[in-house]
């Protein structure tokens, strides 16, 4: 089984990721291949794990398709010395290759069964670089701060004040930004106290639900 797993694994990598020409971050690609994605979805959704889609992990959320982590993970050209904040920890899947790629890294979560969830199988997998938070993430985490990448997996509907003020100088923030059905990824870099924005890409991401996000 776990052989099978593997081989649908290489596959994701080759085909929806490499091939496509987009993702040329060789640890990137190397890490995707390394964490058992199938890991972080229910049993009963096992098999679609590596396909081109999210997948349902509860609780209204989704583990993004492997492209969008890809993607959004290419972006925030991660260094081994990365002090990284995630914003929406959903299965951990992100999680995990952020850990992988960086030095450490802080995740929060709102809904606590998700959290749990998460902590359960990147401990599983051995990964301790991880700070798992409960709460509300629209307001960041400032206990750890400053942060030398950002990453939010939920769609906000405006730029929250918090990232841009735990951001570190010359730190990069990755965010989905628009309405409940179709946001846009921006790419924002803090130079000089300043803050350079670029637009990747659409994308449709749950919302992000909280004080300074969408109302829950």
């Amino acid at each position: 089984m776990d052989n099978n797993f593997s081989k649908k694994r290489e596959n994701m990598v080759l085909t929806q990721l490499w091939q496509r020409g987009r993702i040329v971050d060789k640890f990137l690609l190397k890490v995707m291949k390394e964490i058992p994605r199938h890991q972080f979805v229910p049993e009963e959704l096992i098999d679609t794990a590596y396909e081109p889609r999210p997948v349902v992990i509860g609780h209204g959320q989704t583990i993004s398709q492997p492209y969008m982590v890809a993607s959004m993970t290419q972006e925030l050209r991660l260094k081994p010395t990365d002090k990284v904040l995630e914003i929406g920890t959903g299965s951990g899947y992100q999680t995990a290759i952020l850990a992988k790629m960086a030095n450490f890294v802080v995740t929060i979560e709102r809904i606590p069964e998700l959290s749990r969830g998460a902590d359960k199988v990147l401990k599983k997998l051995g990964i301790t670089n991880v700070k798992l938070v409960i709460g509300d993430g629209t307001i960041g985490y400032p206990d750890e701060a400053p942060y030398d990448k950002i990453i939010v997996t939920a769609g906000a509907p405006h730029l929250p004040n918090a990232y841009i003020e735990q951001l570190a100088e010359g730190g990069i923030l990755v965010i989905p930004v628009g309405d409940n059905n179709f946001q846009e990824l921006i790419i924002l870099k803090k130079e000089h106290g300043e803050i350079i924005k670029n637009i990747k890409e659409g994308c449709i991401f749950v919302p992000l639900i909280g004080e300074d996000g969408w109302r829950g």
